[in-house]
């Protein structure tokens, strides 16, 4: 929204709390009311664990929601976003995974963003589906977005070893997108900062960045936290249509963390 309105786009950003995008009539209804060109839709349900207790709460906000969003923006003649997950892939392969991959979903949560790709692309042509991962920024709620707040409380914390993929900044996130939307060439697309790492890595690096070389992390497996839901060991993502654009990789996710850590 920021980034929109900062480059002059009218904009409109709905809470959950006014909009519910599993209910298919307040789809309709909001939509109605802001007559948008283009929808982003930045809503899901990203509680791994808890959609593996509760798939239809999961299927409700990743599956159920697109449709809905997409279904309208068909009707309407808008263009529409949709922002999907690293994890629809089983972590099997060696090296950087492409669309060309076949998906193979490990949990609830990944099988329900997959759902959700195949929901929106089944409703409309006019869309993008953008696969990002460990997106991080100011305001997240994930590992990577408070892993200096948990620090700077004193509070014990364990890097992950044993699953890779790329951390993604939000704003490098919200440009792309800004960008592929303005090429009209609709499709799907993998969206990332450049390289691969581990959870234990990033966060070694972000506290290095904020000066709290000192403070421990300790390493853990995926095994050793014990969760319900499976992740994929390897989820590094690569766009070969991005490419074919001729578009340029996003920075490498240390520079992008770099500048998010300065505003922590």
């Amino acid at each position: 929204m920021d980034l929109l309105t900062r480059h002059g786009v009218r904009v409109v950003g709905l809470t959950h709390q006014e909009l519910d995008i599993s209910s298919e009539e307040a789809v309709r209804a909001a939509l109605e009311s802001v007559k948008p060109d283009l929808i982003i839709n930045c809503a899901a349900t990203t509680d791994v664990d808890r959609c593996e207790r509760e798939p239809d709460w999961a299927y409700a906000a990743n599956e159920a929601g697109p449709r809905f969003l997409a279904r309208e923006a068909e009707r309407t003649g808008a263009q529409i976003v949709h922002v999907s997950t690293d994890y629809v892939f089983d972590g099997e392969k060696e090296g950087l995974y492409t669309q060309d991959d076949k998906p193979n979903p490990l949990s609830v949560y990944a099988s329900s963003k997959l759902a959700g790709e195949i929901a929106v692309a089944a409703e409309t042509q006019r869309c993008f589906i953008i696969r990002s991962s460990w997106v991080f920024g100011a305001g997240g709620k994930n590992f990577g977005s408070r892993v200096i707040e948990y620090a700077k409380a004193g509070a014990p914390l364990k890097g992950v070893t044993d699953q890779r993929s790329i951390p993604t900044y939000a704003p490098d996130l919200a440009s792309r997108i800004e960008t592929l939307v303005s090429t009209r060439e609709y499709g799907l697309y993998h969206v990332t900062n450049t390289g691969p790492t581990t959870w234990y890595d990033f966060a070694r690096c972000a506290l290095d960045l904020a000066g709290m070389e000192d403070f421990h992390i300790e390493p853990a497996t995926r095994k050793d936290l014990g969760q319900p839901a499976a992740r994929p060991r390897n989820s590094a993502l690569r766009c070969l249509k991005s490419e074919a654009l001729g578009l340029e990789p996003l920075r490498h996710w240390r520079d992008a963390l770099a500048e998010f850590v300065a505003t922590v």
